[in-house]
């Protein structure tokens, strides 16, 4: 017995020992909300103005194919710190309230030694259709819905009016921020964090959430210095514009309104936009600066990403909530001075269940068993890994109520995408290579019926894997939440 006792004791001494010393690295998570992937300088777009993220994006790792699990905020965030898909946290639309039994990324970093930050939009609380900004739907209690967020947080459910920022910290009193511009006080606030915690020897995770840029986008919601910059700039429709909006979209499908206000006014909403995009560019810049002057900067992970895109008119859409590219398709970077090799890109379908391991894995912690993502954090490091073969999409019917005939499941690989409707089984299939626009439809093409097959049995293999049964969204209505919106269910089971 002895024998073995001593090496066991000697192992598990440099095992501690070397935990003991060696710090793991700071984590920064900032999330646009509403940013389509293709908005900014590195992607080749030539309006955009982000020579911040333009850099982030030299000098780290560029994935290329991030797609949102379910491209509206609540889903994507609870996948995010979940690690799981949609139909397993439950969150299948906006303004239900999250079941707190879940092992987030939070709760794994806290046990770990590091000190959490959580700054500005949370969107998993409010258990009430609309109503945004009123206390009841605002202010996440300490405690479990916060989802192991339990050190700093200044946070709310719900605002994207710029100039009308709030924030709530540990007390039901509602605070306003020290500077007019919402995003520039909550990268401020972020700062400050980050200033305090880099004296600590304990690590920090930061989750910076910023409102922009999403709508309203209305000049009087984005500083003037950063209209300006693009008030001569001539912004058109779409080339794959249609004057009659996509039935299958869940809202604004009014014909007159589709032609009399957004065929109006997208021009003018893109110019707002590109605006709010470069308000968040400049802000990157003096967070990445920061890093740098307090001499932390190869400390850090820094990850910059978005909850979903923005359609503004493609394929007779506007706003989110759908498998076509300019809503589900994300920018993610990750940049780790010394450690991510700069200018790195990655072709890997990687997904929203993906970044909790990937995150976790470039920390040197283990997922939990829970987590359904894969962890890509070899490929982060310019390594030979795992990689998955495509990305699940799931929606689950309407942004935010219990309305039917919206659903849909996708599945995205490194070229094609394949699309079903649950209302009628209409299906799509995209080849995003020779046809960036999605505007041919290819599931009824003899050349493609192969690929056809094969998107469609791996859709099916996925649903079978999660036990996800593709109901209408009056299913989850009557069988997942309470009558209070509250999650009770997902298709895993009863929390």
């Amino acid at each position: 017995m002895r024998l073995h006792f001593v090496p066991f004791l000697l192992c598990s001494m440099m095992v501690f020992g070397q935990t003991s010393t060696t710090k793991k690295p700071n984590i920064i998570y900032v999330m646009a909300d509403q940013l389509r992937h293709d908005m900014m300088g590195y992607t080749g777009n030539y309006n955009a103005i982000t020579p911040n993220l333009d850099k982030m994006a030299a000098e780290g790792l560029n994935f290329k194919n991030c797609v949102s699990v379910t491209p509206v905020c609540s889903a994507h965030r609870a996948s995010l710190i979940t690690g799981k898909y949609s139909t397993s946290t439950g969150m299948v639309t906006n303004e239900i309230r999250m079941n707190p039994n879940h092992k987030t990324i939070a709760h794994v970093l806290s046990e770990n030694g590091y000190d959490t930050g959580y700054i500005g939009k949370w969107h998993m609380w409010s258990n009430i259709a609309g109503h945004h900004g009123e206390f009841e739907t605002s202010y996440v209690p300490p405690g479990p819905y916060r989802m192991g967020f339990d050190g700093y947080w200044a946070a709310y459910n719900f605002n994207h009016s710029n100039y009308k920022g709030y924030y709530y910290e540990d007390t039901p009193e509602r605070k306003t921020y020290n500077k007019e511009y919402e995003p520039e006080a909550q990268f401020d606030m972020a700062i400050d964090f980050v200033k305090k915690k880099s004296k600590n020897n304990a690590p920090f995770a930061m989750f910076l959430n910023i409102g922009v840029p999403h709508d309203p986008w209305v000049k009087s919601n984005v500083p003037e210095e950063f209209y300006n910059l693009f008030k001569d700039v001539e912004f058109k429709l779409p080339d794959n514009w249609q004057d009659t909006p996509d039935p299958y979209m869940d809202r604004n499908t009014n014909p007159d309104e589709w032609l009399n206000y957004w065929k109006e006014n997208i021009p003018e909403q893109q110019r707002v936009y590109y605006a709010m995009v470069a308000s968040i560019d400049v802000y990157m810049g003096r967070l990445m600066a920061k890093l740098k002057e307090l001499d932390i900067d190869e400390e850090t992970i820094v990850i910059f990403s978005a909850d979903h895109g923005e359609m503004f008119g493609e394929n007779g859409r506007v706003f989110k909530l759908t498998f076509y590219e300019s809503a589900a398709r994300i920018p993610l970077l990750f940049r780790w001075p010394g450690k991510i090799p700069a200018g790195l890109e990655s072709e890997a379908a990687i997904n929203t269940p993906d970044l909790m391991p990937t995150i976790l894995g470039l920390a040197g912690l283990p997922s939990p068993i829970s987590v359904e993502g894969m962890d890509l954090s070899a490929t982060c490091l310019g390594k030979v890994g795992k990689e998955p073969e495509y990305a699940f999409l799931q929606g689950m019917g309407h942004t935010y109520l219990w309305k039917d005939g919206h659903e849909w499941r996708a599945i995205r690989d490194k070229r094609f995408t394949y699309a079903k409707y649950l209302i009628d089984g209409k299906e799509l299939l995209f080849d995003n290579l020779k046809d960036p626009q999605q505007t041919k439809n290819l599931a009824n093409n003899f050349f493609y019926v192969e690929i056809h097959k094969k998107m469609k049995d791996r859709m099916i293999a996925k649903m079978t894997e999660l036990k996800d049964e593709f109901k209408v969204m009056s299913y989850y209505k009557e069988n997942w939440v309470d009558n209070e919106r509250n999650i009770i269910k997902s298709a895993q089971g009863k929390f």
